[in-house]
């Protein structure tokens, strides 16, 4: 009969848990023994935060398993507060630390190392405050919930915007803190890209939370109620309590005199079946480095699935398995408020640290079917190498994020190439994904660029772009543009594209965009096959847009205003010590007043709708209304939220109310306001008017240039022709010439008869001036007059011919352009006495 195996394991939670019930199924007759220093064992780590907002109501879901069950279960001797101080291999012991039995030591046969990770607390003045807390356990999540039920707390500050972060400061503005996060870097969530992590800091603030990123905390000071942060910029900021969670290290200082190898940050070294570098020790968790999956290069990624899977593994060793760990890829996924953030392998940020070649490509896919109430949109990027080899994946969104990123990660996990991505056949139906699932669209995506169907550029190569080199053209709409663009771009959009070539340069290369990366890949395939050189901007304007995101500016209290926290709670807000310039509640929309129940005349629900449909809509909805009235809108689209404000400010309509739920769904209240906006004792319009006076070609140029310019940033334009300016806007051709005599006829013959006929002001030289300057103008891709007057009209620009001026030079209403309407002096006076910029040219 075989001898009974005596195994020891060092930590109870995750990675060491999963090692002693593997190991009892695979063996009945061992010995096991657990010890775990604190008074808990097999305990929700993870769902520590939640506990503290309330979400996990409680505090018993949080112990999955206890001593007893374990022991009548799976017969294993638990022993809790029972910390291992030492190991010896050469006597195959462990000194043991017990509140129960005192100092002791135990043998073994085998020994399973997994004493997790503890917080990194930095040597700071000041870190023994009593207020400042970490988040590993369960006596530290009471302690935290016992200071957050204190009826005096008000306040809290989160150091640190890692998952453990980001998680506790979202549970503390749900357990009714005010909360101000500080990050030492310039996003939140380092294992996302910035354009993704920036996507959820900005729910953090749009939920309550006051952000600071770039910010080192040089220290804690005591004070009269509270505790103070001490910044680098020498702020000093003041909460009830403080959550310290900068990261984690491993916890094997107990280990330093036992002959374990361990890496240069204290991780124990361990080959592919969890073996130390001494026989009969094996280690699992957060305390281990690993194997990059993807690179094979060693790493450390503290999570609870990979130290599960450890676990069974070394238990299948001991127990004669020839089972083996092949790496970890590091998927992980956080809730942050209504939004999910999930990734898997690398980002861009260790691609470029390793100098791997690679490819990126974002899209904004619907979550399911557009078509079906809920849908919302899903960003979700790709990272591939050069061979179509998947290197990584990140995804943000409202639904549908974790079955995104779980796809891939299984992909990456079985070597898969991107062309395999647009091969899944996934499961499909209206309520939950699309026929041509988002997996299936960034596979499209990415194979498109590497059959080279399409060159990309990515926002931050927006900085390297030569603009005398390349021409920047937005392909979204007339309205899209006007509420929104990259600055220097062009408008062309993509159903006008194939009538308006001319008036790009062949010789340039031409960057588009549009919203979310589609209709610029159609532009793409438009202006390639004309012979253009010609790339797409990945994930569009929406993902530029998002990139830019910083949060709001802050101002802050300093230590000694504290005896006077409560003095001006009747003039301005505060939160957390930290006043927000603006509306200080970032959840609630300009003008919002929440005091009264909001009259609503209309309703228009755009739920499922992507930009610039729902922002389309809203216009169409609001041109119908009369002035006063409201419209509740309802969008899942989540780029709507800060479209809507813009829109709102550049038509002149009310936000009565700009909030998002949980669902993400988002919630606008517009009131129709065609009033002026009152400027001191006068009122202006957002208006323009001008008076053309000039005949010359050059300065009808300019004029329609400023015209065209006015009107695209919103502005109504009025242009007021009058006596030689008349001659601008005559037609080219008119089938029956009016029959004029006398005065009428002198000018008739001496003028020019239409705006091809217009001579310059300077350098006309008998006619040759204007040739030049309309060859130039055309070589330069610089639209020529006549195609500036009809963007002008277009755009709605009002063409007003002087009544006097005609009668004077006897021009006739049928020889002007069709779109000109007939005025006097009173009509432009009464134009201009509305407006705020008039031009005499």
């Amino acid at each position: 009969m075989n001898k009974r195996k005596k195994v020891l394991i060092v930590g109870g939670v995750a990675g060491g848990a999963s090692a002693a019930a593997r190991l009892r199924r695979l063996d009945e007759h061992a010995e096991i023994v657990m010890f775990e220093k604190g008074p808990y064992i097999s305990f929700a780590n993870c769902g520590l935060p939640y506990y503290i907002g309330g979400t996990i109501e409680e505090r018993a879901r949080l112990l999955v398993q206890t001593p007893k069950g374990m022991e009548d279960r799976f017969n294993i001797d638990v022993r809790t507060q029972s910390e291992v101080i030492a190991v010896d291999p050469s006597k195959r012991s462990v000194q043991v630390r017990s509140a129960e039995r005192g100092l002791y030591e135990e043998n073994y046969d085998e020994l399973i190392l997994s004493p997790g990770a503890r917080p990194l607390v930095p040597d700071l003045p000041g870190k023994e405050n009593p207020l400042i807390y970490t988040v590993r356990n369960i006596p530290d999540i009471d302690r935290i919930k016992e200071q957050v039920n204190s009826h005096n707390n008000q306040s809290s500050i989160v150091i640190g915007g890692g998952f453990i972060g980001v998680e506790m400061a979202e549970n503390l503005k749900e357990a009714g803190l005010d909360v101000t996060l500080i990050e030492g870097n310039d996003q939140l969530l380092t294992p996302f890209d910035p354009e993704l992590a920036a996507t959820l800091a900005q729910e953090m603030e749009q939920n309550g939370v006051k952000l600071l990123f770039s910010q080192r905390v040089q220290g804690f000071r005591s004070m009269d109620q509270g505790i103070g942060v001490e910044l680098s910029d020498g702020t000093v900021l003041a909460a009830d309590l403080v959550i310290l969670a900068i990261g984690v290290v491993p916890d094997t200082s107990f280990l330093q005199d036992s002959g374990v190898s361990l890496g240069s940050r204290g991780h124990i070294l361990v080959n592919d079946k969890m073996e130390s570098s001494i026989p009969h020790i094996y280690a699992v968790g957060d305390a281990i480095e690993v194997k990059d999956y993807i690179h094979g290069t060693q790493t450390a990624i503290p999570l609870a699935g990979p130290a599960n899977k450890q676990g069974r593994i070394v238990a299948d060793q001991i127990a004669g398995l020839p089972t083996t760990y092949k790496g970890t890829q590091g998927t992980s996924i956080i809730k942050v408020f209504g939004l999910t953030g999930a990734s898997t392998g690398s980002n861009e940020k260790t691609l470029k640290r390793m100098q791997k070649d690679y490819r990126s490509v974002i899209v904004h896919p619907a979550s399911h079917a557009s078509y079906y109430p809920g849908s919302s949109a899903v960003a979700l990027k790709l990272l591939f190498a050069p061979d179509g080899k998947i290197l990584g994946a990140q995804a943000v969104g409202y639904e549908g994020v974790d079955k995104r990123i779980d796809d891939i990660a299984v992909a990456i996990h079985f070597g898969g190439n991107v062309r395999d991505l647009t091969e899944l056949e996934l499961s499909y139906a209206p309520p939950y994904s699309s026929a041509k699932d988002p997996v299936n669209m960034v596979g499209y995506a990415a194979e498109n660029i590497l059959d080279e169907r399409v060159h990309s550029y990515t926002y931050d190569q927006l900085a390297e772009r030569d603009p005398a080199q390349s021409i920047l053209v937005d392909v979204r709409s007339d309205l899209e543009h006007r509420n929104g663009n990259i600055a220097g771009s062009l408008s062309i959009p993509v159903d006008e594209l194939r009538q308006r070539l001319g008036e790009l340069d062949v010789t340039k290369e031409i960057w588009v965009y549009c919203q979310v990366g589609l209709r610029g890949y159609t532009a793409t395939q438009i202006l390639r096959q004309h012979g253009y050189q010609v790339k797409n901007l990945s994930g569009g304007y929406k993902t530029y847009r998002q990139a830019q995101f910083k949060p709001a500016a802050v101002l802050s209290r300093s230590s000694h205003d504290d005896n006077n926290r409560n003095d001006n709670k009747e003039t301005q807000e505060e939160q957390g010590r930290i006043l927000m310039n603006g509306n200080g509640d970032a959840n609630k929309g300009a003008g919002e007043d929440t005091s009264r129940e909001l009259h609503i005349d209309n309703e228009l629900n755009v739920c499922g709708l992507s930009c610039p449909g729902p922002l389309i809509e809203v216009k169409q909805k609001m041109d119908q209304l009369a002035d006063g009235q409201t419209l509740r809108v309802k969008a899942s689209d989540p780029g709507f939220y800060e479209d809507v404000k813009a829109w709102a400010t550049m038509s002149g309509s009310d936000v009565l109310k700009l909030e998002r739920d949980k669902g993400g769904v988002i919630e606008a209240v517009l009131a129709k306001n065609t009033s002026p906006v009152t400027s001191g004792s006068q009122q202006f319009e957002k208006a323009s008017t001008m008076v053309v006076f000039s005949g010359d070609l050059d300065k009808a140029i300019a004029s329609f240039i400023i015209a065209n310019g006015a009107a695209a940033s919103g502005r109504k334009v009025t242009m007021f022709f009058t006596f030689w300016g008349l001659n601008i806007i005559r037609k080219q051709e008119m089938q029956q010439a009016p029959v004029k005599t006398g005065m009428a006829r002198m000018f008739n013959l001496m003028l020019p008869s239409n705006s091809l006929k217009l001579g310059l002001s300077k350098m006309n030289m008998f006619g040759a001036g204007p040739k030049m300057i309309r060859g130039l103008m055309k070589k330069n891709n610089v639209a020529s007059l006549e195609q500036l007057m009809q963007s002008a009209i277009a755009q709605g620009v009002e063409i007003v011919a002087c009544q006097m001026s005609m009668d004077l030079m006897g021009i006739q209403r049928e020889e002007l352009i069709d779109q000109a309407v007939i005025g006097g002096v009173g009509y432009y006076l009464g134009q201009a006495d509305q407006a705020n910029h008039n031009l005499f040219i």
